[in-house]
């Protein structure tokens, strides 16, 4: 399985908030499910963003998982216009079907490393840990 990091608050507003496109600078031809992974990073500006001009009920900061992977969606286009509020960028990822992790004992994250700037293979270690 692919995997895109995408730091959060943002990973939390796919599998939570109704985002439904992920902006990138770069375009893909990639489609279908995948994991999003949340990196160690936060964006404070993203977090402002959702607390103020969305009104979303977001976690405080320190509760968002981070360093792993927090859910799946799917990818189902690669767009450079769009009337949703999410999109900001010159390149948008269509999102659908957001899934966050159901784990045993409540857990909501798979450590893992992830990758910046492109879609990833997963280790088979965290693969077997998803499923």
């Amino acid at each position: 399985m692919k995997a895109l990091s995408i730091q959060q608050p943002w990973a939390w507003a796919i599998l939570y908030a109704g985002k439904d496109v992920e902006n990138r600078n770069w375009p893909t031809k990639f489609r279908g499910q995948f994991a999003v992974h949340a990196p160690l990073g936060f964006d404070d500006e993203g977090f402002t963003f959702l607390r103020v001009r969305l009104g979303a009920t977001a976690p405080i900061k320190g509760d968002f998982p981070r360093g792993g992977i927090v859910g799946t969606a799917v990818v189902a286009d690669c767009i450079e216009s769009s009337a949703s509020p999410w999109f900001f960028g010159r390149y948008g990822f269509v999102l659908g079907e957001p899934t966050p992790l159901q784990l045993p004992g409540g857990r909501r994250i798979i450590e893992c490393k992830g990758a910046r700037g492109h879609f990833f293979d997963l280790p088979q270690i965290v693969l077997q840990a998803m499923s």
